[in-house]
């Protein structure tokens, strides 16, 4: 129901990213030869020229593939840099404000994390909701409590639209993710395993989703 949404949805968080040495441009070009069909970049402390910067590289390097590229918290600058949609957090502007800025072609994400949150989601305008964290995870510093398989299949019973699980979400537990009840799985430091490339864990990932 809803938005077609990919069962994989990386998250490229330049501070992530940056900490360990990793070029955004390089680890959009190992998701575009892996195939996925959407991606998030995330980028909580740079100033607008920068985010604009790296958004063009990003939509250049997928240009000539099918992927949908959303950008985190920055509505004004996901409509400037011509991406697909924009994803906001409960402290950023609501879905109906991001929605005025993004306009009716653009998608629209939410991050939820309570039972009430999924519920005021349910009755915005957002195009999908996400749930989180599923599992721990040391991405975020200031990350909510876990809510478990359990919250995901909460969740479902508490919006029609596409889910998206966010946290801890690993190639061994993805598949549960989604028999619990998520249309998709967000990704972040799951994507980076020593010994094999970014290409290889995200094909991974979609061969276990599917």
């Amino acid at each position: 129901m809803g938005i077609p949404l990919s069962r994989l949805y990386p998250i490229l968080d330049d501070g992530f990213l940056a900490g360990r040495g990793l070029a955004v441009e390089r680890f959009a070009k190992e998701l575009k030869a892996a195939g996925v069909g959407l991606l998030q970049y995330r980028n909580k402390t740079g100033v607008p020229h920068e985010i604009l910067r790296v958004a063009a590289l990003i939509r250049d390097t997928m240009a000539d593939s099918r992927c949908r590229l959303i950008l985190n918290d920055r509505a004004d600058l996901a409509a400037i840099a011509g991406w697909d949609g924009v994803h906001v957090g409960q402290e950023d502007l609501s879905p109906e404000d991001a929605r005025r800025v993004v306009g009716a072609g653009r998608w629209v994400g939410v991050s939820t994390h309570t039972e009430e949150q999924v519920r005021l989601a349910e009755l915005s305008c957002a195009d999908y909701v996400a749930v989180g964290p599923v599992f721990a995870t040391g991405t975020k510093l200031d990350a909510e409590p876990v809510i478990g398989l359990a919250g995901v299949a909460l969740a479902r019973t508490l919006t029609n639209k596409p889910i998206v699980a966010i946290g801890g979400v690993t190639r061994a537990n993805a598949r549960s993710v989604i028999d619990a009840g998520a249309d998709s799985v967000a990704v972040i430091s799951a994507l980076i395993a020593e010994g094999e490339s970014v290409e290889k864990v995200a094909r991974d990932f979609l061969d276990v989703l599917r």
